[in-house]
């Protein structure tokens, strides 16, 4: 395969002196991403039908050519049909919500499961959920609307395709349009939460808005729980490229595995699109830093201004390097993985799925980059492919095939 066109990529890099001093994750704020209430959320998250790990694909061709020793995809495209990693956080934090809400409401103690096998549906039916979204946290909440019998709203900003907002509708969620970008959506939601009595199911957090968020992080380290048993026994990753968005992904996954990796925690490089670089900007001031998106990114998902409170004070303790990379790589890297590289199988990866792989590759092809991140012939790099193509059409137009070619 050739990647000479990764050579010139405009990568920007910014080295986050902190976690040099990183030691064990008990050393840390342990309320940010508790490990009880982690297990917890994995154990009912592996309860419900249709529940099966994803795949961690070994890309062993692509990492001879990037001249490292291994490559680990993880593979979110199909996790319980939605197409995202995404379906692990907000449906999970929609099932919390209910529970805590119903008790109140009805002055029984509710547990999961009362929720799950729809004990209270009157209910659960007065009860309304709603979050702003780019598309697939809004799918992952009005999915979970739909299984747990509440009403729910999504609120989608002008620049999400029509496609992403007829999946929502297909769980039977209101989409409402919000002019503007992602971040204006958040505060649009908010205040219309505020105004209804609705409750906000949001994957980013902010000043006295935790406890929800810390749900959605929580169930997302189902991905790292299983990844620990899909790697060869005793393998820890030296080297994890994460996609940023608005944090909270990135800092589930940097949280769960300092929490069983301690000192030994691999090296955690967090990737963004320089349209939306609000962490990376965050790093290099040294303080949550939000930007305005006036031109939105191909990488959809990420699109994010506005940092994650709670992600922000896990990755600014944990995060070796920020990176930023531009659109022009997104493309390469979807139909690179849709080809398959010198025998790895194809793979359906959406746009915001590869900004983690692209990172990686425009480092591993600039030596100053793959010295300035300890990258060499021994690394052993964990990736997540975060979505498969929740938009059809976009993703045909971009690589040239269905997903549905691809994936056969």
């Amino acid at each position: 395969m050739n990647l000479e066109r990764f050579d010139q990529a405009a990568v920007s890099l910014h080295h986050h002196a902190p976690a040099d001093a990183r030691g064990s994750y008990s050393a840390y704020p342990e309320d940010l991403l508790a490990v009880a209430a982690c297990e917890t959320a994995r154990g009912v998250i592996a309860s419900w039908p249709g529940y099966r790990p994803s795949p961690l694909h070994v890309l062993k061709g692509l990492a001879h050519d990037l001249g490292i020793a291994g490559l680990y995809y993880k593979d979110e495209s199909e996790r319980f049909g939605l197409g995202s990693f995404k379906a692990l956080g907000g449906a999970y934090a929609v099932l919390r919500l209910l529970a805590r809400e119903i008790s109140v409401r009805t002055g029984c103690p509710v547990s999961d499961t009362d929720v799950v096998t729809a004990k209270f549906p009157e209910a659960a039916g007065k009860i309304t959920v709603i979050t702003a979204t780019d598309g697939n946290h809004g799918r992952s909440v009005a999915w979970g609307a739909k299984q747990f019998g509440c009403e729910c709203f999504i609120y989608m900003h002008t620049g999400v395709s029509k496609a992403r907002a007829a999946a929502v509708e297909d769980f039977g969620a209101t989409v409402v349009w919000v002019d503007g970008n992602y971040d204006d959506s958040v505060r649009r939601a908010a205040a219309d939460a505020a105004a209804n009595g609705w409750f906000v199911v949001s994957d980013t957090s902010w000043e006295g808005y935790t406890d929800i968020p810390r749900h959605v992080m929580a169930g997302y380290t189902m991905m790292t729980e299983e990844i620990a048993g899909q790697l060869p026994a005793g393998e820890i990753p030296s080297h994890v490229f994460v996609q940023g968005g608005c944090g909270g992904l990135a800092g589930a996954v940097l949280g769960h595995l300092w929490q069983m990796h301690g000192e030994n925690c691999p090296r955690f490089i967090v990737v963004e699109p320089d349209r939306a670089d609000c962490l990376y900007k965050s790093a290099c001031n040294g303080r949550p830093t939000d930007v305005r998106i006036t031109d939105e990114t191909l990488m959809a998902g990420l699109s994010c201004g506005e940092v994650s409170l709670i992600g922000w004070e896990i990755l600014s303790a944990g995060t070796n390097d920020f990176m930023t990379i531009t659109d022009d790589l997104v493309a390469p890297v979807m139909t690179l993985l849709a080809k398959g590289v010198n025998g790895d199988q194809s793979i359906v990866a959406g746009e915001s799925a590869v900004a983690g792989l692209a990172g990686l590759i425009a480092a591993r092809r600039n030596p100053d980059l793959s010295e300035r991140l300890a990258l060499d012939e021994h690394s052993r790099v964990l990736v997540f492919g975060t979505e498969g193509a929740t938009d059809p059409v976009i993703y045909r137009y971009i690589v040239g095939s269905a997903p549905e070619d691809v994936a056969a």
